[in-house]
């Protein structure tokens, strides 16, 4: 055989084996897009009818040249925990205090930069549920997680490790068993990289915070899945929590809020916990919700987990007539049918308002205004201005609320939790927990939600928010990396 055919050859045996490789990484990646969701994610609850529902908020703010900081959620989670005599179940994305401590500043009204000292919210929720399990030993106490928290196995986490040293069962997401949202890599990924071995000890920039413990290649090639656990739940045999808030020490200034209830609805919400804790192969517990009493309020409420949340804003937002109000609060709006909606909305009469992060601030680093600044100017242009945008007047904080609020004839409706309205939280990719709230025109709650969204749209008693010619960008090349991303799912929103 001539030397000619031979090369010859060996490039026919590296177009194939080529070919075979990248063909491989994309049908896996077309399955892991796909593939069935474990049993129990995106649920549909029933509607439940409950006595009351608190609503809660977080909010920071300017008022007279000082930032005014409102804090209501985390003392009730910390109540909730030490009154509960069961059992009690927490499910929170961030759980640490990692961030980029000499970056973050605020500028005050001299246009001066002072260091932010943040609360510190993830030892103060450790010493919580330790000082339950003390007092009350017989109380069952599961924490639920996601494993960026140790980012992915690079090292322990001092919280996490200080709750197991004191009896407390902690449950790491198995987040290979959800799908896919960023194929084009994690094809490659699943065929190829996740069975690589590493070290013990990283050797790499921890990327959320240069003084936490370096990271290995394998970490940091997992992260690039971009995929989690991102629901914020805390449910006990008494009560239950969802909010927009993680106790992550960085957050701790964030605009967010939450919703506790009560009643039958808790089983619900303890099954969609119990579903994760299944799926990650650990062992699930016998635990069970006393039989709660509803009392008729008006009040109904029902549990919506990942693309359910989806599925049932739209067919309220479709619902809408003209002089209907579509109120929107929330950290990222990026999802396209979502967008078509609230356009068709506007465009038949409905007024629809939205309030939103201008995304320039990430724990000290400045982001680029994608996708909300892109969003806006799409929402502004295609409804003719009938929309309404105002941004948060952030300052080094986020506002990082994730909530619709639709008042429709002799009733409202609002949803709210963990969900941003991205593609990402709510078409079954991330785990997000939402609640849905129906509610009667003259009930308390109404006027509540409602006040809320006016005191920050009209900035009453602080500077809430500013205008949409604030933050606005018509770049177009940022729009279409905005959809390039949203479409691919190669972005961190």
């Amino acid at each position: 055989m001539s030397v000619l055919k031979k090369i010859n050859r060996k490039l026919k045996i590296l177009k194939f084996v080529t070919l075979f490789i990248v063909v491989f990484a994309l049908l896996t990646g077309i399955y892991g897009m796909a593939k069935p969701l474990p049993e129990g994610i995106s649920y549909l609850g029933k509607e439940h009818v409950v006595a009351d529902i608190d609503f809660l908020y977080d909010l920071t703010y300017m008022q007279d040249g000082k930032q005014i900081r409102e804090q209501q959620i985390f003392e009730r989670v910390f109540e909730t925990i030490e009154e509960a005599e069961q059992f009690i179940v927490v499910d929170m994305f961030l759980f640490n205090d990692d961030y980029e401590r000499m970056a973050i500043q605020v500028e005050s009204a001299e246009s001066k930069t002072n260091q932010v000292q943040f609360p510190n919210i993830s030892e103060q929720l450790t010493n919580t549920l330790i000082s339950k399990k003390k007092s009350a030993p017989n109380v069952k106490i599961i924490v639920i997680t996601d494993p960026i928290n140790t980012f992915y196995s690079s090292y322990d986490s001092k919280f996490i490790s200080d709750l197991e040293a004191n009896g407390i069962d902690v449950v790491y997401t198995d987040l290979k068993k959800l799908r896919d949202s960023n194929p084009l890599y994690s094809g490659f990924w699943r065929s190829y990289l996740q069975w690589w071995g590493t070290s013990d000890d990283g050797w790499l920039t921890n990327p959320f915070s240069p003084d936490s413990p370096e990271v290995t290649v394998r970490s940091y090639l997992n992260l690039l899945n971009f995929k989690a656990n991102h629901r914020k739940v805390l449910v006990t045999e008494k009560q239950g929590l969802i909010t927009s808030a993680n106790p992550h020490d960085a957050s701790g200034y964030h605009s967010n809020i939450a919703f506790i209830v009560k009643g039958s609805i808790l089983q619900d919400l303890l099954e969609s916990e119990m579903a994760i804790i299944r799926f990650s192969g650990e062992d699930v517990p016998n635990i069970q919700i006393p039989n709660n009493v509803n009392e008729n309020d008006g009040l109904k409420v029902q549990l919506l987990t990942e693309g359910k949340i989806r599925q049932e804003m739209l067919d309220v937002i479709k619902a809408t007539e003209a002089d209907d109000i579509i109120n929107i609060g929330v950290f990222y709006l990026s999802e396209r049918t979502l967008i078509k909606e609230l356009i068709n909305s506007a465009n038949r009469g409905v007024t629809v308002n939205v309030v939103l992060d201008p995304n320039k601030d990430a724990f000290g680093r400045q982001k680029n205004g994608i996708p909300n600044r892109q969003v806006a100017y799409e929402l502004t242009k295609k409804s003719d201005g009938k929309i309404n945008i105002r941004w948060y007047n952030t300052n080094g904080e986020q506002f990082h609320t994730k909530m619709m609020f639709v008042q429709s004839g002799d009733q409202a409706t609002a949803f709210a939790g963990s969900a941003n309205f991205t593609r990402r939280n709510i078409r079954d990719y991330n785990l997000e927990t939402d609640f849905k709230i129906t509610i009667p025109k003259t009930h308390p709650l109404e006027t509540e939600l409602d006040n809320y969204f006016e005191r920050i749209w009209n900035n009453d008693s602080g500077t809430y928010t500013v205008d949409y010619e604030q933050y606005q960008d018509h770049s177009k090349f940022k729009y279409m990396l905005y959809r390039f991303q949203e479409w691919s799912g190669i972005s961190t929103f």
